[in-house]
């Protein structure tokens, strides 16, 4: 899942996001010609630049010597300037961590990047500002460009449900052991980030390597916060407790969204592809979950991302169909009936070998194993 620091120097790809791969495309190619370059501090590399040609490269928001920034348009490279003001970089290269949206989390979560970049959402969005709009576009198409790097050649398995699943529960405890378990066969698990049952898969994914004993410890200590209401700075600290307890946790993925910026992103993700648009992000979450889906119980966002995850394998319009396995039988039947109008539609296109419901989440892993096995048969 990962690339290696270089990879830009010693593959077909042409962009450069960290500061060791200029260097070693420098080192290894002698030329930016044609390369884009995004928000790299370039500032330390003025010799570098004014030696090296950059015919028809592109610098996104690389701060950078004057000297070099006039050399480097000389060359007919195109330079699109950082943005200092802005609480995130619209131009950046990779996803985001969690230790990144929290920095300043000791001094409340009000002070941390992400509180301040949903504060600059909720500002723009109100002022119907265009240029704020084109900011939030180009932030958005970088996290997607990132993230389809960072999942190349990963099979990868959504774990879908509510935000409003409390620390402490069984249910909670059970999507977490289900997160863990799928991150133990091999799989990349990912969610929509943010706390509930998104959470507790991406807790399980990042103790896997650890010993059983370290989920229900981990458990044990989020309890103490149950919910990010009243407190985010709250609920957020106990994560990062349960992160220096058990550091070197295992990889996982989470796509939250500003949209529904109340809902702060967990810090259990490794990886985390935060967006503005949240349509965006729906949809490109679910595209991403080659593996499969397991849907856990949720409220009116589960449901919409079960269907929006039918629609493609209804008109088979996403290649390989993906499995959806849905947890709860009286969830999905009784309280929430999506299961029988999803079975219809399976009917209707002969999808029944890409469905299963099962009563307990322990029954997914499982479940998800059979209907991949009879997808590829």
């Amino acid at each position: 899942m990962q690339t290696s620091p270089a990879h830009a120097a010693h593959h077909d790809d042409r962009e450069i996001e960290t500061l060791e791969e200029f260097d070693a495309t420098v080192s290894a190619r002698g030329t930016l010609a044609g390369y884009r370059v995004q928000a790299v501090d370039l500032t330390d590399r003025t010799r570098e630049l004014l030696a090296t040609g950059a015919a028809g490269a592109v610098f996104l928001g690389c701060p950078m010597r004057e000297t070099a920034a006039a050399k480097l348009r000389a060359d007919g490279a195109l330079l699109f300037p950082p943005l200092p003001d802005l609480p995130f970089d619209p131009y950046r290269g990779l996803l985001y961590t969690a230790g990144e949206l929290f920095a300043g989390l000791d001094q409340g979560y009000e002070r941390t990047p992400d509180a301040r970049a949903y504060a600059w959402f909720r500002r723009t969005g109100a002022d119907r500002d265009i240029y704020a709009s084109m900011l939030r576009s180009v932030h958005d198409d970088a996290i997607s460009d990132a993230l389809d790097e960072l999942l190349l050649g990963a099979r990868v398995v959504g774990v879908m449900g509510g935000h409003a699943l409390a620390r402490g529960t069984d249910a909670y405890a059970g999507a977490a052991r289900l997160g863990r378990s799928l991150a133990r066969s091999g799989l990349t698990v990912a969610t929509g980030g943010g706390p509930g049952a998104m959470e507790a898969a991406n807790l399980g994914a990042y103790t896997a390597p650890h010993d059983d004993s370290a989920l229900d410890d981990a458990c044990r200590l989020l309890a103490k916060a149950p919910s990010f209401t009243p407190s985010v700075t709250d609920w957020a600290r106990a994560a990062f407790d349960v992160r220096t307890h058990w550091p070197k946790g295992g990889t996982s993925v989470g796509v939250p969204t500003w949209f529904y910026g109340h809902e702060p992103p967990n810090a259990f993700a490794s990886h985390i592809a935060k967006y503005f648009a949240n349509a965006t992000r729906e949809d490109g979450l679910l595209a991403r979950c080659t593996a499969g889906v397991v849907f856990l119980p949720g409220a009116a966002g589960t449901v919409q991302e079960i269907f929006d995850n039918t629609t493609p394998n209804y008109y088979e319009s996403r290649g390989e169909p993906t499995p959806m396995v849905l947890v709860d039988r009286a969830h999905w039947t009784d309280r929430l009936p999506t299961w029988p109008l999803l079975r219809a539609l399976a009917r209707d296109r002969s999808m029944e070998s890409r469905i299963a419901l099962v009563d307990r989440v322990e029954e997914a892993p499982e479940a998800l194993a059979r209907l991949s096995e009879a997808n590829e048969s």
